[in-house]
């Protein structure tokens, strides 16, 4: 490590409890696709990651899942803080990563990323991907399993090209990418089965 342990932030508070209740939240997001859920008291960690990605990171990330972090977010800070706290292996190759936290603003998020196989969708990669808000921004209506009928994502951020990208990604179902959408406290979650418009719905 770059730093000593007493200058890292520190992880959960209470592990066993807060995991717990951090995984029940992500587990309320996949299984509402499009529901933001809020991930009350998850712990402020170092540098630009939101609460939301730590709490998620800290819940699911261990020396088995490897992850990858956008330059932004890669510092050495982040990097000690992770790896005391999780152990999850950091790479430099998106293609070996199990988990991804990157912007919205990044340039492909999609390229590059194991989408898994017929044989074994399960081998692929969830994509934390940071926006400026959730709840805020264009309307767009999504549909697929967990989903009554149709819902709507309002989600910041993310333009008509994201949304194409996110399209072709839906076609290679079962393969493909989940993604996961990161903003303070909050998250929302899109696995690969959900398929979204890509023209923004008129505000109601």
């Amino acid at each position: 490590m770059s730093g000593t342990l007493s200058s890292l932030s520190p992880g959960l508070a209470d592990p066993s409890h807060d995991a717990q209740q951090f995984f029940r939240g992500v587990l309320d997001a996949f299984s509402h696709p499009g529901r933001i859920v809020t991930l009350a008291d998850a712990p402020q960690g170092p540098g630009m990651i939101s609460p939301a990605v730590v709490a998620y990171l800290l819940t699911l990330a261990d020396r088995d899942t490897p992850l990858w972090l956008m330059p932004a977010f890669d510092t050495a800070e982040v990097r000690d803080y992770l790896r005391f706290h999780t152990g999850a292996p950091i790479v430099e190759d998106r293609a070996a990563a199990t988990l991804a936290v990157l912007p919205c603003d990044d340039a492909d998020p999609f390229e590059g990323f194991a989408i898994g196989t017929d044989t074994y969708p399960d081998r692929s990669a969830t994509l934390l991907i940071e926006v400026p808000a959730l709840g805020a921004g264009p309307r767009r209506t999504a549909r697929g399993p967990g989903i009554d009928g149709e819902t709507e994502l309002v989600i910041a951020g993310l333009d008509d090209w994201f949304w194409r990208q996110c399209a072709t990604n839906h076609a290679l179902f079962p393969c493909g990418v989940d993604l996961v959408f990161t903003s303070g406290s909050q998250l929302l979650a899109l696995p690969r089965s959900i398929s979204v418009e890509v023209s923004p719905c008129t505000s109601r």
